[in-house]
């Protein structure tokens, strides 16, 4: 199908503009440089061997991932310096063990003393340490330990003590940013994030340890603070595809959105003024349930239009107001739908089809799994 025009696929698919791709990767590398900062772009988005390749220049080296699949599959094609920035599940000790002791550099997080005792229990083959971020909870409320509390010190001090293991950074997740609408609100985060950290890392420093330091999220590193580049590292990923959610926060334009849900007309329904199309949840997911006045996508160049509600493979698409004209919408014909959230579209869709300026490239095929 090379050169051939996006009408051409089957539907629902998932269709990736290269070009936009190479765009949004290279414009974050310039900003890590300028600040002087590392970037360990995160997988999580696309989980591409290709796209990969180009958010780290072709280095492979210096990657996040959520899943140990993810980390699997990229050790398996020469990628290292790899961390796999999820609080250590205790049912996959031994996965993460059997990835440190072949890769140089596996890394893992951890946010409990109970996940540190485990690894001290399992020590590393040949004199190998177990390389360990420890996971700080600034603000976003989700995962880590709380950057104020006595415990975190606590914990990042026992690490450093621990036989067998290093404490070679301490990770945090701007996920808060996302919250936010507009430069002013995401850099205010970005700027509580930063400080916290730091103020950590001067506690670290006060009690004799010295490591790493990183934050992260694509609105954050989209509009870093100057104060970032006091970090050693940044962690963005959903930055390489974007999204309608990222647009709406204030990341990025829609024109810089480089990915999209192609879909056809399968039924007219004029008893119910809707269309019907061939994108149910599983084309695109249910993520941005009630966050847009479109419904859970945008209809690329039909702002008239809505997509109501999914079943497994069917959209319903009816207009914001007034009566449907038909004549526009041919069964058969295409629409094309922005995602509000890539990472979830994405997740959707065992290959996506890569184009430039609308031709045909070829295909990337995602690592799924856990």
């Amino acid at each position: 199908m090379e050169g051939e025009p996006l009408s051409a696929l089957c539907t629902p698919a998932l269709v990736v503009d290269v070009d936009k791709v190479k765009r949004n990767a290279k414009r974050m590398m310039e900003r890590c440089h300028q600040l002087g900062v590392q970037l360990r772009p995160h997988m999580k988005t696309h989980k591409t061997l290709e796209c990969a390749d180009i958010m780290t220049g072709g280095s492979r080296r210096c990657i996040v991932v959520s899943t140990l699949a993810e980390a699997t599959f990229y050790a398996d094609h020469g990628f290292d310096d790899i961390l796999y920035a999820y609080s250590l599940p205790f049912d996959k000790v031994e996965r993460c063990a059997a990835l440190s002791e072949r890769l140089d550099l596996f890394q893992v997080l951890l946010d409990h003393p109970d996940a540190l005792e485990r690894l001290r229990k399992r020590p590393l083959k040949g004199g190998r340490r177990w390389h360990v971020w420890l996971k700080l909870d600034c603000g976003n409320g989700r995962a880590g330990v709380l950057h104020s509390e006595p415990e975190a010190l606590q914990l990042a001090q026992a690490v450093a003590e621990a036989d067998g293991v290093e404490l070679t950074g301490v990770y945090a997740h701007c996920g808060n940013t996302y919250n936010c609408k507009g430069v002013e609100q995401i850099q205010a985060v970005a700027q509580e994030t930063t400080s916290f950290t730091l103020q950590f890392m001067e506690k670290l420093k006060a009690v004799g340890i010295s490591c790493k330091s990183s934050i992260g999220s694509t609105p954050s590193c989209s509009h870093p603070v100057s104060d970032m580049g006091k970090l050693s590292e940044v962690h963005p990923g959903n930055y390489v595809f974007y999204d309608v959610q990222q647009s709406m926060i204030g990341s990025c334009g829609l024109e810089d959105v480089a990915v999209r849900v192609l879909t056809r007309v399968v039924g007219h329904c004029p008893h119910r003024n809707q269309l019907l199309v061939d994108c149910g949840w599983t084309g695109i997911s249910l993520d941005g349930a009630g966050k847009l006045p479109t419904g859970y996508a945008m209809i690329e160049g039909h702002p008239d239009l809505k997509l109501l509600s999914m079943t497994q493979e069917h959209g319903r698409v009816e207009p914001i107001s007034g009566p449907l004209d038909y004549s526009k919408y041919p069964i058969g014909s295409l629409l094309t739908l922005i995602p509000y959230h890539s990472c979830a579209a994405a997740a959707m869709h065992p290959v996506y089809h890569v184009h430039s300026e609308g031709r045909l490239m070829g295909k990337w095929t995602p690592t799924r799994g856990w």
